[in-house]
């Protein structure tokens, strides 16, 4: 059954409309509800049915352009290609099939960019795309793979410049990147999100890809980690100052502090955020990740340091916060109580 959403304004246009106007367009609705439980209907007895017809896809195509959410159409579609429209012809009729059905996820992602459904349609169709008979060791080939691959990476590339935060696009893009043939420089990656944080230093999944790449780029000894570790905090150092209110940005400062975690950096960093702090008194995530700092001195350096005082300290941030931050104050009370 489909929903029909209206919003304040909506509801604004409807209160000035004539008493027949309302009716028109209640039966207007009434007739598209009904449309779509017919449709429905159809192709669900369609696909009881066992039906792999072309007459069955198109009822899919209609169905999923209403309601592009329905992952059991798009199941039943997958099915129909594979036990209907792919079969008893050649690979290169297969490939023109699944060219056409990314046409056609792409136009249905423009409309609703994220909607999972129609990400997870488009890498199936990506993973079925035939080499083609002998065709495996072919250099064209696979340099059109290659290519292909790249063009989706322009698709994700092109919905992340719509939504730079849209996690379907970020998530497809690592699914792309992961899948070249020939791999991509992970370095232009770092220079592709250090780019999108730039633009927005709020866009969390932008700093989530950064993360991996970073550690990636480590792991395999292709980039100096202390190097590139102090550059990384010389972009948080911008990106704190700019807005301190943004979780993201902490987020991220919290996992880059993890990678070392040493004593000497948990100290230089708690100083740095209390310069931050001193201009920004009430700023939650300088208190909160002060704290949080502190209680990782306490549990990692016991012997280090002046236990007595340093629990103080961490109960007077944590009071603090909880005046700032009522909805959450259990829970910085719960810090309290182990700030021992």
């Amino acid at each position: 059954m489909a929903f029909l959403v209206v919003d304040e304004e909506e509801d604004v246009k409807r209160a000035r409309l004539t008493a027949e106007e309302r009716e028109a367009r209640r039966l207007r609705e009434l007739s598209k509800i009904d449309e779509f439980t017919k449709l429905t209907d159809a192709t669900l007895t369609r696909k009881k049915e066992r039906d792999w017809s072309r007459d069955a896809f198109d009822l899919t195509t209609r169905l999923l352009q209403i309601n592009p959410e329905f992952y059991t159409i798009w199941n039943y579609r997958r099915l129909i290609l594979l036990n209907g429209l792919f079969v008893d012809v050649f690979s290169e009729r297969v490939k023109d099939i699944l060219m056409d059905e990314l046409g056609m996820t792409m136009s249905a992602l423009k409309a609703h960019p994220k909607v999972y459904w129609i990400w997870n349609h488009r890498r199936w169709c990506l993973e079925h795309i035939p080499y083609g008979p002998g065709k495996e060791s072919d250099d064209d080939y696979t340099g059109w793979k290659q290519s292909a691959w790249s063009r989706e990476l322009a698709v994700a590339e092109k919905m992340l410049d719509a939504d730079a935060r849209n996690f379907h696009a970020w998530g497809y893009r690592r699914y792309i990147l992961a899948s070249m043939p020939t791999p991509r420089p992970e370095s232009s990656e770092l220079a592709y999100t250090q780019r999108k944080i730039e633009a927005n230093f709020s866009n969390f999944s932008a700093w989530h890809q950064r993360s991996k790449t970073l550690t990636s780029l480590w792991k395999q000894g292709k980039l100096d980690e202390a190097k590139s570790r102090e550059d990384e905090f010389e972009l948080l150092r911008n990106a704190m100052y700019t807005d301190p209110d943004d979780q993201s940005v902490w987020m991220y400062h919290r996992w880059l502090v993890g990678t070392d975690g040493s004593k000497e950096l948990l100290e230089r960093e708690i100083a740095a955020i209390q310069e931050l702090l001193d201009e920004q008194p009430d700023s939650k995530w300088c208190l909160e990740s002060i704290a949080h700092y502190k209680r990782l001195l306490l549990k990692s350096y016991p012997s280090d340091v002046d236990i007595k005082s340093l629990s103080e300290e961490i109960r007077s941030l944590l009071s603090h916060l909880e005046t700032l931050d009522p909805a959450r104050r259990r829970r910085y009370q719960d810090l309290g109580k182990t700030a021992i």
